[in-house]
């Protein structure tokens, strides 16, 4: 697997998010993440929007980050915001969520992010124990999904 930066509109970025919208539709039932989301809020310094590919140039995964500051839906200065982390199903379990998210990490803090944040919800239980599992703590809810029973909130000093 390489990891590509691409801008968050190239047309794998695009491919890899229909699918998850799609799942995520799946798993909630509903038109997918509402969050907005804006190709310049992933360009560096900003933030990054990642793409691994496999052996054939196929993407397999994908992640991003974007920065937030203190604002009215509950992020705090230094915040980097986990966005789309998707791996496609055919090769899930294969270790690639855990690299790209720590391919994430170290772009977010070597850009000054102090505290990588990100909102999941209770139909994801395998996105919660990567999450958990890579030193992700609970916190309080923040962006978009801030008031839904489902929202799942976490962060991790970087």
């Amino acid at each position: 697997m390489h990891i590509r930066r691409v801008p968050f509109d190239h047309p794998d970025a695009v491919k890899l998010n229909d699918e998850v919208q799609a799942e995520y539709h799946e798993r909630y039932g509903d038109g997918g993440d509402a969050t907005a989301l804006d190709p310049s809020d992933f360009r560096p310094p900003n933030g990054v929007y990642l793409i691994a590919y496999d052996e054939t140039d196929r993407p397999v995964a994908t992640g991003g980050w974007r920065s937030q500051d203190k604002n009215d839906e509950g992020n705090e200065d230094g915040d980097a915001e986990l966005k789309r982390m998707y791996v496609i199903k055919e090769l899930r379990g294969r270790g690639l969520a855990r690299r790209m998210l720590a391919a994430l990490e170290d772009d977010a803090r070597a850009a000054g992010r102090i505290r990588m944040v990100l909102e999941t919800g209770t139909q994801q239980p395998e996105a919660i124990a990567l999450y958990t599992s890579s030193g992700y703590e609970p916190c309080a809810k923040f962006g978009y999904y801030r008031f839904h029973e489902s929202s799942r909130c976490y962060a991790k000093a970087l």
